[in-house]
């Protein structure tokens, strides 16, 4: 028996195929969009996945701005963050989140960037995510393919 058949194999910068991928956020439950998007940025829907690569597809989504939370979220839901200084803990609610100027954008990207990993990976995994709050995009260059994030799992 020859045991060099049974390598596995492990993908790296030269050997990965990134794709470019359009998401419509129309009427997605936040969270839900936002675990298969991460899925998709970290590689995981591919067969030659490797956790220390980046391995996954460029994601565009378009219309940002109609995502929609189930229940109260909107107004219950706290996020906090810390300036460093005595006193310093800030609030704020998706609703508020949303008002400010780019807020749908800044909105996924903080609950994306929750979803993945939190080191040099996950930062660079990041500038692979494209968000829009109109159906309009400037990435026709790449021609990406629209997909139906309801197919995934």
């Amino acid at each position: 028996m020859d045991t060099l058949s049974y390598k596995t194999i492990s993908a790296n910068k030269a050997t990965v195929t990134k794709e470019w991928v359009i998401v419509d956020a129309t009427d997605q439950v936040l969270g839900r969009l936002g675990s298969k998007v991460a899925k998709l940025l970290r590689g995981k829907y591919k067969p030659n996945f490797t956790p220390h690569v980046d391995c996954g597809d460029n994601v565009i989504i378009i219309n940002a701005d109609k995502v929609k939370m189930t229940g109260s979220k909107w107004d219950k839901r706290v996020y906090l963050s810390y300036t460093g200084y005595p006193g310093g803990q800030r609030e704020i609610t998706p609703a508020q989140l949303q008002a400010k100027p780019n807020g749908d954008e800044k909105l996924l990207r903080k609950v994306i960037k929750g979803m993945l990993p939190k080191n040099k990976l996950g930062a660079q995994l990041l500038g692979n995510l494209y968000v829009y709050t109109g159906s309009e995009h400037k990435h026709e260059a790449q021609s990406p393919k629209l997909i139906d994030i309801n197919v995934l799992k």
